[in-house]
């Protein structure tokens, strides 16, 4: 036999979904960082162009490891195990026409074929597909016909894989069948004997047996989903693509999901054929929102073969132009021969992946909840989301009104917040002359001059006194940054929000089909500039400010997902009305004096 897995080192189509995106949420993170040090630094750059006026500082940036690809099993090390000698097959048992058997439940109906003991359509009865107009069949129409069905098998030898998938097995059950149910099918020639027995119930999950028995010896033959998903339908989808695994030998944990670790590698580390061994609690492939996952009986004699296929479809739903994409698949089975392991296949949805039990390794988390990738903020964008989907369950039964109101709590509960930083805003508008009188005095002096440390220790000593924080009127922003990530991060996993309808949005995982939301946003952030005082801003540069920011955050905002921009304009709109009922304050009147005050010795 052949044996030895092909490595295929292919370069990743430059296809991304602003919502999808591996990664996304951190430069999500670092613009906003990015933005934040440009307005600390905004005012000394205007010294040279404008009057000038006091200024502050700050700010830090953070990275993640990149996963690595395990190294792959070879033949030798594929049958290293001693596996039993059996002897040569005499007996021939094969089907002489092709059937079909149907298996379904309240959650799918699953169509196999005996020709190759595979499946042709995996449809899940609760989720529709737009672009097949009807329920979504899990099963590629693309991909599958070219890479393989789900549930076939992989081996090393490619000849002997080929005749595994191709030849007409015989069923133990054709016609249809009501879950609980099982099916076996059956083939056996001169030197092959295959036996593939699948078992279901009323979940997503079913049980896959299946033994290889080649030249009289047991061999690695892995069952498989090897095509991606139906749901892919556009590039982006495809780029949405992971393999996911819990492995506790692994050192490839990049991703934080509350409250386990989980590898999680993109697209562009995948190489085609390549094997990871385990001990796996469990491993497969999915995109944004569905997955198929293995749950092997026994983890320290798993293995995983990893596949990265190339693939030519529409750039865009019903367009003639095409678009070379890669597609994910994982088959997952025993080292030593024989397999028997769970299956999940289904939506990401945690209460039903926290329900799916797993032989846990060190007392890890026994279930599938690690499969919803929340990202490095997943501590933060799990809770939320929970909440989120109470109030949908609870209060109100529309996920769009769900958000308006959680919104709502969020940023009533952010006032005492913004209270904070009119005081200190106020304080700082107070000591800014005597800040501007110690910035003369040294101006002299050029920055490497070590007397110009003085005047940091006189600046800072003058804070201390009066009690100022120069980063204080800027904590309500920096707060506010981990929701909008969170956020971010939720709406782009949570299967929920999928095709969630709210007023004129059919989809508020996806943009906004008109704009109004980003509009909206830019609209009641350019009013809030107006109305919010800049401590220690000169006017004409606070008039810069007041149109750049908005700009830049529509263009940032525009093609992000409606839920985003419904939570981010609604934010600006309650704090549009807090910022109103606060500057008739004592605190706000006195403010709004100090800076006309300056605007009318300026214009002087």
């Amino acid at each position: 036999m052949g044996f030895g897995p092909e490595v295929l080192n292919k370069t990743l189509a430059d296809f991304k979904n602003p919502q999808q995106e591996p990664g996304a949420e951190r430069r999500l993170l670092l613009v906003f960082v990015l933005t934040f040090v440009v307005l600390m630094v905004f005012q000394p750059l205007l010294k040279k162009y404008m009057p000038q006026a006091p200024a502050a500082q700050p700010q830090n940036q953070h990275t993640s490891p990149q996963p690595v690809s395990t190294s792959p099993v070879t033949a030798a090390s594929a049958a290293s195990a001693p596996s039993p000698i059996r002897p040569v097959n005499t007996v021939s048992k094969q089907a002489s026409t092709e059937t079909e058997t149907v298996i379904e439940n309240d959650l799918y109906r699953i169509t196999f074929t005996n020709r190759g003991a595979q499946v042709k359509s995996w449809i899940l009865k609760k989720f529709d597909n737009d672009a097949q107009n009807g329920l979504l069949d899990l099963v590629n129409p693309v991909a599958a016909p070219k890479f393989g069905y789900p549930l076939s098998l992989w081996t090393y030898d490619e000849n002997l894989r080929n005749r595994l998938n191709s030849a007409l097995y015989v069923t133990s059950n054709e016609g249809h069948l009501s879950a609980p149910a099982s099916v076996s099918f059956e083939y056996s020639d001169a030197d092959v004997v295959v036996r593939k027995t699948f078992r279901f119930d009323h979940t997503y999950v079913l049980n896959v047996e299946t033994s290889v028995v080649y030249n009289g010896a047991d061999i690695f033959a892995a069952p498989a989903w090897p095509s991606g998903f139906g749901d892919q339908v556009a590039p982006p989808s495809y780029a949405a693509a992971r393999i996911d695994y819990h492995n506790d030998a692994s050192s490839e944990r990049t991703a934080l999901v509350f409250p386990s670790f989980v590898s999680r590698l993109a697209v562009k580390n995948i190489s085609g054929d390549n094997t990871i061994k385990g001990p796996f609690e469990w491993a497969g492939t999915g995109d944004q929102y569905f997955t198929a996952i293995f749950i092997p009986q026994d983890p320290n004699t798993a293995a995983m073969v990893t596949f990265r296929k190339s693939l030519d479809v529409p750039a865009k739903p019903g367009s003639n132009e095409t678009a070379k994409i890669d597609v994910l698949g994982a088959a997952v089975g025993d080292l030593h021969g024989p397999t028997t392991q769970r299956m999940y296949v289904g939506p990401k949805e945690l209460a039903v992946l926290d329900a799916v039990s797993v032989p846990a390794i060190k007392n890890d988390t026994p279930d599938l909840r690690g499969i919803v990738d929340f990202g490095w903020w997943g501590i933060l964008a799990r809770p939320l989301f929970l909440w989120l989907k109470w109030t949908h369950n609870h209060i109100v039964s529309n996920w769009g009104w769900a958000i308006v109101l959680q919104t709502l709590i969020i940023t009533i509960a952010l006032l005492p917040l913004r209270i904070t930083q009119m005081k200190s805003m106020l304080k700082m508008q107070r000591i800014a002359p005597q800040i501007k009188s110690i910035q003369e005095k040294y101006k002299k002096y050029s920055l490497r001059d070590p007397r110009k440390a003085a005047m940091n220790e006189e600046i800072s000593a003058l804070y201390k006194k009066e009690g100022v924080n120069p980063a204080g009127g800027c904590l309500p922003m920096i707060i506010q940054f981990p929701f909008l990530i969170a956020y971010y991060r939720m709406l782009g996993v949570a299967l929920d929000l999928r095709h969630a309808h709210w007023l004129w949005i059919h989809d508020l995982s996806a943009r906004d089909p008109y704009l109004l939301l980003p509009i909206l946003m830019v609209v009641s952030m350019f009013a809030m500039q107006r109305m919010t005082p800049q401590a220690g801003m000169d006017p004409q540069q606070q008039k810069m400010m007041t149109w750049m920011m908005p700009l830049f955050m529509g263009f940032l905002f525009f093609n992000f997902a409606a839920g985003l921009n419904l939570y981010y304009a609604e934010t600006n709109l309650i704090s549009i009305a807090q910022q109103a009922i606060m500057n008739r304050t004592k605190i706000g009147r006195e403010m709004r004096e100090m800076m006309e005050k300056r605007a009318r010795k300026k214009d002087k």
